[in-house]
């Protein structure tokens, strides 16, 4: 089906643009200035302010839970707030142990109403080149470490490492295991060593259960996969009730002040959020892979 998404006020990013969207088989095929030649039937969306779908980090969905439980989860915590992906991790102790817990992990997400990245999440010992060179032969999107103390930073041949990830380089994420008063010292060390070594990295850990920042999406590589309305991109949007100040406010503030506003969500061509009515597809889901990370950067 072919139809025009005209008068929509769009906010991407940080930018407020009023557009119009040609849609062919639930795609975007091309972002318009000028509608008066189509002769395609048209939806009007004078009212609203439209957005791209989120992608929220979250290391903890429910596995081996009750379906209704599962449901519940992914209602509440994604769909309600505008969220069609996720980025998750499978955690890994020992690289024997990789393939075995990436099937576990995509197991329990065959029954995922949204999409998703699986990265991985290790300890600091298993930083290896043999390691970094599964998960390039895997496209896994990003390596979440797991770090304790400033010692174990200290171990890893980092030279090594970043020629492992060369030339696809997807970033290596800190997770920060320590108490509190450590925190800054071990993450001072971390950024240190990050910037000395030229690494594809992130100096801090990512935020659960929000919109991710489209710098890091597409540092990771996801961005321009989700998150965009751009020419060819799949058709996953959010709609806000448009109110007179809405033209001052960035995409964030959207989802931070704005959630009560949100009353549509569509999910590749698919509504799955209608006011309080939701859509709940089992297995409407599928796993997401990074063919490029960093391909963009801001």
């Amino acid at each position: 089906m072919t139809y025009i998404i005209e008068n929509v006020h769009v906010l991407d990013n940080k930018t407020f643009t009023k557009a119009a969207f040609l849609i062919k088989q639930d795609k975007i095929a091309s972002r318009l200035t000028s509608v008066k030649k189509l002769t395609y039937m048209r939806m009007d969306a004078s009212s609203f302010i439209m957005t791209p779908t989120y992608v929220f980090f979250d290391q903890q969905l429910p596995e081996n839970k009750p379906f209704q439980e599962v449901k519940q989860y992914f209602l509440n915590r994604f769909i309600l707030k505008g969220c069609t992906t996720i980025l998750t991790t499978a955690s890994i102790e020992y690289e024997s142990d990789f393939y075995q817990q990436m099937k576990r992990k995509l197991a329990h997400l065959n029954t995922s109403p949204i999409d998703f990245f699986v990265a991985v999440k290790i300890p600091v010992r298993l930083l290896t080149p043999s390691f970094i060179r599964i998960c390039k032969k895997e496209k896994i999107p990003a390596i979440f470490v797991r770090i304790k103390n400033r010692e174990e930073l200290g171990t890893i041949p980092w030279g090594w490492i970043r020629e492992a990830l060369f030339p696809y380089n997807c970033p290596i994420i800190p997770v920060f295991e320590v108490e509190q008063k450590e925190r800054l010292a071990v993450s001072e060390a971390w950024k240190k060593i990050t910037v000395s070594e030229k690494l594809p990295s992130f100096s801090d850990e990512i935020k659960a259960r929000q919109p991710i920042p489209r710098t890091d999406l597409a540092k990771i590589g996801i961005f321009p996969v989700k998150a965009n309305l751009l020419h060819g991109a799949e058709l996953s949007y959010n709609m806000y009730m448009m109110e007179p100040e809405s033209v001052q406010v960035e995409e964030l503030d959207m989802f931070h002040y704005h959630s009560h506003r949100l009353v549509i969500t569509v999910h590749k061509g698919s509504i799955i959020r209608a006011a309080d009515k939701t859509h709940f597809r089992s297995g409407f889901g599928e796993q997401v892979k990074v063919t490029k990370p960093s391909f963009y950067s801001f």
